[in-house]
């Protein structure tokens, strides 16, 4: 009976009193994440009810307001530093225009051959090459015997002159009060009249040899030694470009001692394609620039109707004012002509225009930097283009290193991580 007893007690199932010693760490975790999981539904509100009022305040201490889209926040250090220039857009005038090859010569109207105009050799060479002249100032002497022929001629007759005409009132006094006869006075108006005849042939033969007025009224008290001198004057303002004779070198009228030019208009030849001819006409205006780059307005004066066959080009001149002499003959530059011109409301140079996500764009100068903004684009030229819609004249914009501006523009584009 004792023994069946502790079979079955052996066998029977424990009590979990008997079983908590060792069931108890067990127990203990289930109890704990039950807790856990009641409080975390209100633990999870209370964050959410927080969070956004801490994060509000935080940004509120440590961050500034985000700007504007568009907006290139810009001191005007940073500006300088990037060199970047700026221009109030507004009206202009779009040109229609081709750039040519030019060479400029000195315009014919303003260039002077001297002449020796006598025979003789030359005695006086009073100007250098490169020098400049003054209208009627003494640039030359010529020795010459014709000269001193036509001046003694001249003299012979003046002196003639002034006794016949003596002469002649003589007899015309006489005459008047009947104590001359008729014949005698008629006798002494035909030998008066012959030596005013001589006198006057004398002159003009010295004023063929250049010789003015004053200096035929000098020659009466003139050294005999200076009759044989003939001095060559200039015959405009200019500047001395090729001397042609040296001292004691024979000269006959026709020969060449100076060319002078007033460089002071200049002419240029146009080389134009035969498919632009057409459009070229007498007053467009034309642009060429210097070696030093300085650019110099003139117009078309003459359009050939000739074709050149070597290069099949037209021939075109244009004149150009150059007061201060800094075109020189000889040269090769290229000309703009502008052949039509349209009136724009508002026009802005082509470096200010970027193209950002295929949209035409200008940097607008605001107060914190420079505005993105689209614009829309009408007619152009090689330098400018005409603002039809999205610029207001007067504002002012980005001209210069606009592409610094379209760097920064593409870096607040990117997203942050």
């Amino acid at each position: 009976m004792l023994t069946l007893f502790k079979g079955l007690w052996r066998d029977a199932p424990r009590s979990p009193i008997a079983e908590m010693p060792r069931k108890a760490p067990l127990l203990l975790a289930i109890i704990a994440s039950l807790a856990i999981g009641a409080a975390l539904p209100g633990l999870v509100a209370k964050m959410r009810g927080s969070a956004p009022a801490d994060s509000g305040a935080g940004s509120q201490q440590t961050a500034s307001p985000a700007a504007p889209e568009g907006l290139i926040k810009l001191s005007p250090e940073q500006i300088d530093a990037a060199k970047i220039g700026v221009a109030k857009a507004g009206p202009g005038v779009l040109k229609r225009q081709i750039t040519v090859p030019a060479t400029v010569k000195p315009d014919p109207d303003h260039l002077a051959r001297v002449a020796a105009k006598v025979s003789g050799v030359v005695a006086e060479m009073r100007k250098k090459l490169g020098d400049d002249v003054a209208k009627g100032e003494t640039i030359a002497v010529i020795d010459s015997r014709e000269v001193a022929d036509a001046k003694s001629e001249y003299l012979a007759a003046l002196a003639n002159y002034e006794l016949q005409s003596q002469l002649f009132q003589r007899e015309k006094g006489l005459f008047e009060k009947k104590i001359t006869a008729e014949q005698l006075f008629l006798k002494a108006k035909a030998t008066f009249t012959e030596a005013k005849l001589r006198l006057d042939l004398s002159r003009g033969k010295l004023a063929a040899l250049d010789l003015s007025e004053n200096e035929m009224t000098a020659l009466a008290n003139q050294p005999i030694a200076r009759l044989r001198e003939k001095e060559i004057r200039a015959p405009i303002k200019g500047r001395v470009i090729e001397r042609l004779t040296n001292l004691g070198q024979p000269v006959t009228p026709e020969s060449q001692i100076y060319v002078l030019a007033d460089l002071s208009e200049v002419e240029a030849e146009l080389a134009v394609p035969v498919a632009n001819l057409a459009s070229v006409r007498v007053g467009q205006p034309v642009v060429v620039k210097g070696a030093d780059g300085r650019a110099f307005e003139g117009a078309v004066r003459v359009v050939n109707a000739l074709i050149t066959p070597e290069t099949r080009t037209g021939h075109v001149v244009a004149s150009f004012k150059n007061p201060d002499y800094a075109i020189h003959p000889g040269v090769l530059l290229n000309a703009e002509i502008a052949l039509e011109q349209s009136p724009a409301k508002v026009v802005a140079p082509r470096a200010a225009v970027q193209l950002i996500h295929n949209e035409p764009t200008v940097f607008v100068r605001v107060k914190n930097g420079f505005e993105k903004r689209v614009v829309e684009l009408g007619d152009g030229d090689e330098g400018s283009v005409e603002i039809v819609k999205g610029l207001s004249p007067g504002e002012t914009i980005a001209v210069d290193n606009s592409f610094v501006l379209k760097a920064e523009a593409g870096k607040s584009e990117i997203p942050e991580e």
